[in-house]
């Protein structure tokens, strides 16, 4: 049976590409049409779509980036565990409440041979989905859940790597009454003291302490247009500014972006995206990620227990650490 193709979604930046696009189509379907060789033409033309496609996406803004983060059709946690690992079983519920947070998954993969527990936040693909998955934001119950299968993990010998892609914890009134903030403050307690190697991953929008949640571990890495905040910038142009319109202004401000955490020494490692952003060719991405989970778990499994611990315990102690140079 035939699919219908999907429509592309537009970013604004993007237009200007758009059109040079729809453009080419046209001139495309005029020379069939009238039986005129303009293959010329129409080369020259793809050329410069290609360069405004190089321009666009290499000098993003930090409030673009978080277009691109937040595109709806962006890999999600899901997505990259069927495109990156040989099996998949998921494993549900927290064995605490009796709750399956769908906005958290988590299960038993093996990534090249090697058995790994992968966890992180789903978000949804459409209104409806994005209704059951919460758009991402998980309850306690997802954070129980996330720490019970790292424990079990940790239990059995097996990596960790997490996906993060949330615009931060529910703030709902029923997850304070759940502990929500008791359930991310143990995680990243105990977050500490696995043995195991533990791989964190940026692979949309990394929102505050439900970002955090599950973002304890021996390496930190984004992907280039993915971005890591204490707070959304719009919720920090409220807060500061009492005007949400000046999200733009606050995502300068926060530092959000790759680039921005990499010199902070927040970040480990940029995972390069296609130009035009990972949905634009989410198998290409997903191997550059499964190559670099690779690369990493090589050099954390050379390392002994208490050598990771000592690790991620000083990498988190250097956080925030800055020396004050008279001018």
């Amino acid at each position: 049976m035939a699919t219908k193709e999907r429509r592309p979604i537009l970013l604004d930046f993007e237009k200007p590409l758009a059109e040079l696009e729809k453009r080419i189509i046209q001139v495309h379907a005029l020379a069939e049409e009238n039986d005129v060789d303009v293959s010329a033409q129409i080369h020259q033309l793809e050329d410069r779509a290609a360069q405004l496609r190089q321009e666009i996406f290499s000098s993003l803004t930090p409030a673009q980036r978080l277009q691109v983060a937040r595109h709806p059709r962006r890999p999600s946690t899901l997505d990259y565990v069927q495109a990156i690992s040989d099996e998949w079983v998921e494993l549900h519920g927290d064995r605490g409440t009796g709750t399956d947070d769908p906005a958290l998954v988590g299960g038993i993969a093996r990534l090249e041979g090697q058995p790994v527990m992968i966890l992180g936040h789903q978000k949804g693909r459409d209104t409806k989905d994005n209704v059951l998955r919460n758009f991402g934001m998980a309850s306690p119950g997802g954070y129980r859940k996330a720490m019970r299968l790292m424990n079990h993990a940790n239990r059995f010998g097996m990596p960790i790597i997490t996906l993060i892609d949330t615009p931060g914890a529910w703030a709902g009134l029923e997850a304070e009454r759940l502990g929500q903030g008791e359930a991310i403050a143990y995680n990243l307690r105990e977050m500490f003291r696995l043995d195991v190697p533990i791989i964190c991953t940026v692979i949309g929008e990394g929102g505050s302490g439900g970002a955090l949640g599950i973002g304890v571990g021996d390496r930190l890495m984004m992907f280039e247009h993915s971005v890591y905040t204490v707070a959304s910038p719009e919720a920090c142009a409220a807060i500061l500014w009492k005007d949400a319109s000046k999200s733009a202004e606050a995502a300068e401000a926060l530092r959000i972006t790759a680039t921005d955490l990499l010199e902070l020494s927040i970040l480990d490692q940029i995972l390069p995206e296609p130009i035009g952003g990972a949905h634009s060719a989410p198998l290409q991405t997903a191997q550059t990620l499964k190559q670099a989970l690779l690369d990493n778990l090589y050099e954390l499994n050379q390392m002994t227990n208490e050598q990771r611990r000592d690790h991620r315990y000083q990498k988190f102690r250097r956080i925030g650490k800055f020396v004050e140079v008279s001018a």
